[in-house]
């Protein structure tokens, strides 16, 4: 890579193009464009090695290689043949290309992909005398193409792995929340380490296992290999300076308190192997993080005031036997108007009657992405003095 100023684009849940931007920014980039789905940016091969190293909010960091117009999948071989790619990796290494389109008039991004990766292959072959093998399952080397109306745009990946991929989750549970997602709700929330959270729908532990890492001081990719480690050019030490000073920024004595309940003991057992995983056995060992089976309904505040952030269950397959979610959902609002006077509860749901199921008004709501799957994080000040409790059939 060159160690002059490139350009570069980092993909995330829409939603949190602005958090990915301020990161960014805190890294040194510059010319940050946000736009759906992720955000541009101009910066260093070392800057852009730190956001692999650091973001929480990425899923991925990709390195633009090259723009241009098209008519035609001609135009797209002829594109991405112009690219030196012999100057990026070699024909020993393994390959895979991915397009994605929005309004391209080509009627298959199939046959699109298959004339890019014959570009790029014989590219390789006319420079080397060799060619590379595709790999669709753990390519050396991954390609990823974007069309529009008129323009390619190629790029090389630099992540490998998604970045939501931390390294420490051994068994995801049911629907989990991908990592980068559950740090995004964090940072939305306004959380700090000095304010005592629950998630009392903890599954597999995601939300306070991210708050943990944040709390501590650890960079999300400090134990993960990256593709950019592969590519040519690889400045090594950087990348081991970079190591270096996220290391000794750890800090696995942080003071603050994190607890997540789930209704299944099995799920709290994969939460609390998750967080042995992620290094956090000593915070499981003195208590500031903590795991315990317990039913929604019946939640304890671990402190006088602190905040909720949470991934409710959003269909009935999810909820105890005992009740559909809505119903679920009812409970747990009386539940927190009962006993969470002075807390701020975050909740993030793709049923838009949640508030209304929890009879609840929320303070503010804010559109996200779970995968494709659109929802909002309702956040809710519980006020000593608003509950009065049921005396007679619920309505």
């Amino acid at each position: 890579m060159s160690p002059h100023p490139q350009r570069f684009f980092a993909i995330c849940p829409r939603g949190l193009e602005p958090l990915l931007a301020d990161e960014l920014r805190a890294l040194g980039a510059q010319q940050i464009a946000a736009e759906g789905g992720g955000v541009g940016f101009v910066a260093t091969s070392k800057c852009a090695y730190a956001a692999n190293l650091h973001s929480r909010i990425a899923s991925r960091v990709l390195w633009q290689l090259a723009t241009g117009s098209y008519r035609d999948e001609r135009d797209l071989y002829e594109r991405a043949a112009e690219v030196a790619w012999e100057r990026h990796f070699d024909a020993g290494q393994t390959l895979r290309v991915d397009v994605s389109a929005s309004r391209s008039p080509l009627r298959s991004l199939d046959f699109a992909t298959l004339r890019i990766k014959d570009a790029i292959v014989d590219r390789l072959r006319d420079a080397t005398g060799a060619r590379p093998s595709i790999d669709r399952a753990r390519p050396d080397v991954r390609v990823f193409a974007y069309l529009d109306e008129q323009r390619l745009t190629l790029y090389l990946d630099l992540s490998g792995e998604p970045l939501f991929k931390r390294g420490w989750r051994a068994d995801k549970g049911e629907a989990p929340l991908k990592e980068n997602l559950a740090a995004g709700l964090l940072m939305l929330a306004g959380w700090t380490p000095e304010v005592p959270l629950l998630d009392p729908f903890c599954g597999s532990g995601t939300i306070a296992i991210e708050a943990a890492l944040i709390a501590s001081g650890r960079a999300p990719g400090l134990n993960r290999r990256f593709a950019f480690e592969r590519l040519a050019g690889f400045d090594a030490d950087a990348w081991h300076e970079l190591q270096a000073q996220a290391a000794a920024a750890v800090d696995d004595a942080a003071a603050a308190r994190v607890a997540g309940t789930d209704i299944s003991t099995r799920v709290v057992e994969t939460a609390r192997g998750n967080a042995r995983l992620a290094g956090l056995q000593s915070w499981l060992d003195d208590g500031r993080l903590s795991f315990a089976a317990a039913d929604a309904r019946q939640a304890q505040p671990i402190a006088a005031a602190g905040m909720i952030v949470t991934n409710p269950p959003y269909g009935e397959q999810s909820a105890p036997r005992s009740a559909t979610v809505p119903a679920l959902m009812r409970d747990f609002g009386d539940r927190m108007k009962e006993s969470f006077a002075g807390w701020t509860a975050w909740m993030l749901s793709s049923d838009r009657e949640l508030p209304r199921q929890m009879r609840l008004q929320e303070t503010r709501k804010t559109v996200l992405y779970n995968g494709a799957l659109e929802c909002r994080l309702f956040r809710f000040e519980m006020v000593a003095g608003q509950y009065r409790r049921r005396t007679g059939p619920a309505a």
